[in-house]
């Protein structure tokens, strides 16, 4: 059998990453695989002596030729592929039409041997000649025949038997071109290997019928690719490839279903009350596909699916009290000294009440921890501890380390999603180091709960400190430095203090997510205000895919030094929406001119007061943390403020839109004043330095 071959067959595949050495294509001769069309030879040249192709070797009991391997190339060789020889500017209803001319410029019309490959055997053939239209090749099998089979019934007759059902015609992607190293192949090779990549992992069947616009490799085809390599390098969480796999395989069979409802229906009879019956069904059908079509869209955009992030919902479930109603300290040590011990009873262990303490001893902190119940307490003496698991910690317990953090390192090896999950109601973690290697995801997660991180260091690989919906987070005297991404993200409706930090050399510093309520899209529908369909798209898109919408977090910024990040210190995240609202709100009415006014008076009077306040607040609570020698006071306090404006102007908005909707109800009562407003920032003495964008940005999608 030709197990060898590993072929791309969906995304998340299990073949290894792609680089220089894996890559179908030698470095030295890559800038040769492209040429400009003006003296097209596309891939490689006839003009080259020798192939630029490397060979594979096929495993299995039949004496195959080899093959050509070109399963591994890069992700700007696709990418190059697809938009300057293959499809450019096409629609999608003209992809199989652009194929085929592209494949008629480069393919050999004749004489080549490949290998057809299906799920049940391998055969060698011989082409004959190419219909390029239907992108199928004419074969004849070898002499001698050569066949590799699963079952033992494809015998020769049985093949040829086969073939002629087929009229001797196969799909080009289910060919695989033996190899041949004078070169005269190579671009038959090549062309065969990206309308293979292409309908397997790029195309799907109900592109057709989307928006037929000049535009189909930049909507569908390079976000697709993206997420394709995005798999493969490790980049996208496991369930969020689990979740985009799942979604492929029942939108696949939703609009399976409607194929066949609309061909029932226009070839039924025309029986009125069944036809009706058929038609809802279609539309119930139609819906749930286009829901479906629109999540998956946000998965393929990397954008999108950074800013929305992956909503993941852990399974894990917390264990509460432990049934005989005690609480256990946990003490983590792989050896002690006898004067640690002797400091660990006095400091921690011993207890001024006459209650029996019940103490168990654990070599690794990821045992002690799930061996926890609600209530109880870890307690980790100094010492480096190597896990390869991931610290779930789904009930109110306490973590601390005894010691100093950099005594206390806990490192993750071993490649994985998640170092601490936290979803337990109450959970602090305090004087640790924690150390992440190789991971997709944050090294910290607060799903729901209240986490509060005190005197600990973060050394991160991907994102520092993810603060989810409805969760919380209170982090003092910590150090977190190293994301590629953000320090810290602070995602809508969740609660967030940082007090006494630094956060440095990372992506970004903190960045938060803004979002809009469910009530605010009935807006976008109605008719009061004229938004463009492109606008409303988006918004559909991220309300499918986040499924509820929440407020604007509260935050909560004292005293943290950031600093050093490559791009700002701070990011807001906030839908362009509001703006949008504005600049197309309908002013045929009176009222909406009115509101208009109102709603700019509003928003720069809060501005004006929030700043005021602010540096009121900053000059007289401040003084004893000035740090003169280290930073420009006067700037700082214009860093803080313009963080604080830019968030009460978003609350602001969405409490403007919630008074609209009061108004057209006729419910009038509404507060004006200030503080009445959801006052949720306290951003005051953070000091912002040396971060390569700046201290503020803002960001809108």
């Amino acid at each position: 059998m030709a197990e060898g071959l590993v072929t791309a067959e969906g995304l998340g595949t299990a073949a290894p990453a792609p680089d220089s050495r894996a890559s179908g294509v030698s470095s030295d001769v890559q800038r040769d695989l492209f040429q400009d069309e003006d003296t097209f030879n596309d891939y490689g040249s006839h003009n080259k002596l020798g192939t630029i192709l490397q060979r594979f070797v096929l495993e299995g009991n039949v004496p195959f030729p080899d093959i050509f391997q070109t399963n591994q190339l890069l992700f700007y060789e696709r990418f190059r592929a697809y938009q300057d020889y293959i499809l450019a500017d096409c629609k999608a209803s003209e992809v199989r039409e652009f194929t085929a001319e592209y494949l008629e410029k480069v393919l050999e019309p004749s004489g080549w041997q490949a290998i057809w490959r299906t799920n049940v055997f391998e055969v060698l053939v011989e082409v004959t000649n190419v219909d390029f239209s239907s992108l199928k090749a004419e074969v004849k099998l070898t002499h001698p025949y050569l066949c590799e089979s699963r079952v033992n019934t494809f015998t020769l007759e049985c093949m040829k038997e086969l073939l002629e059902l087929k009229e001797n015609q196969l799909p080009l992607q289910e060919l695989w071109v033996v190899f041949d190293d004078s070169g005269e192949f190579d671009q038959t090779a090549l062309a065969i290997e990206h309308v293979r990549f292409f309908y397997q992992n790029i195309w799907r069947s109900w592109d057709e019928e989307e928006e037929d616009e000049y535009d189909y490799f930049v909507r569908c085809v390079e976000p697709r690719l993206r997420l394709h390599y995005d798999i493969l390098e490790g980049r996208v969480p496991s369930g969020l490839i689990i979740d985009y796999h799942n979604l492929l395989s029942e939108c696949e069979e939703i609009y399976r279903k409607f194929l066949n409802l609309r061909s029932s229906i226009s070839n039924g009879d025309s029986d009125t009350e069944l036809e009706n019956v058929s038609m809802a069904e279609g539309l119930r059908l139609y819906s749930e596909m286009e829901q479906l079509k629109q999540k998956l869209k946000l998965i393929e955009n990397p954008l999108l699916r950074y800013v929305f992030g992956y909503q993941k919902h852990t399974g894990i479930q917390a264990k509460g009290v432990r049934p005989t109603g005690k609480k256990i300290t946990h003490v983590v040590s792989t050896s002690m000294m006898a004067s640690l011990l002797h400091s660990l009873l006095r400091d921690k262990l011993y207890q001024e009440s006459h209650e029996e303490m019940e103490i168990q001893f654990h070599n690794d902190p990821l045992s002690a921890i799930n061996a926890c119940y609600e209530g109880d307490t870890v307690i980790i003496c100094p010492g480096h501890y190597v896990v390869n698991g991931m610290f779930s910690i789904a009930d109110s317990i306490e973590l601390e380390g005894y010691g100093l953090p950099d005594d206390i390192v806990i490192e993750k090896r071993g490649k994985g999603d998640n170092f601490v999950d936290c979803t337990g109601a109450n959970v602090k973690i305090s004087n640790v180091k924690f150390v992440q290697h190789d991971a997709v995801e944050g090294i910290l997660s607060i799903h729901r709960g209240k986490t509060t991180l005190e005197n600990c260091v973060l050394q991160c690989e991907t994102t520092g400190v993810t603060v989810r919906t409805s969760a919380e987070l209170l982090m003092k005297n910590s150090d977190l430095y190293g994301a590629k991404g953000a320090g810290i993200e602070i995602y809508p409706g969740s609660k967030c203090t940082l007090s006494d930090n630094g956060i440095h050399h990372c992506k970004e510093g903190i960045l938060i997510k803004t979002s809009l309520e469910k009530s605010e899209e009935k807006i976008l529908k109605s008719g009061s205000v004229g938004c463009d369909s492109s606008l409303k798209h988006l918004f559909s898109m991220s309300q499918d895919f986040l499924d509820e919408h929440y407020d604007i977090p509260k935050i909560t910024m004292v005293n943290n030094v950031i600093h050093n990040n490559e791009g700002y210190g701070v990011v807001l995240v906030k839908p362009k929406i509001f703006s949008d609202l504005q600049e197309n709100a309908q002013d045929g009415s009176e009222g909406n001119k009115i509101l208009k006014v109102q709603e700019n008076e509003e928003v720069g009077a809060m501005e004006k007061m929030g700043q005021e306040e602010q540096m009121q607040y900053a000059s007289g609570e401040l003084g004893p943390y000035a740090r003169p020698e280290f930073y420009d006071q006067t700037d700082q306090m214009e860093g803080n403020c313009e963080i604080v404006n830019e968030l009460v102007a978003a609350s602001t908005r969405k409490g403007q839109m919630k008074k609209k909707r009061l108004s057209g109800l006729g419910i009038i009562e509404a507060d004006d004043n200030l503080m009445s407003q959801e006052m949720f920032v306290s951003i005051v003495g953070n000091q912002f330095k040396w971060n390569g964008k700046g201290r503020f940005g803002s960001f809108l999608f």
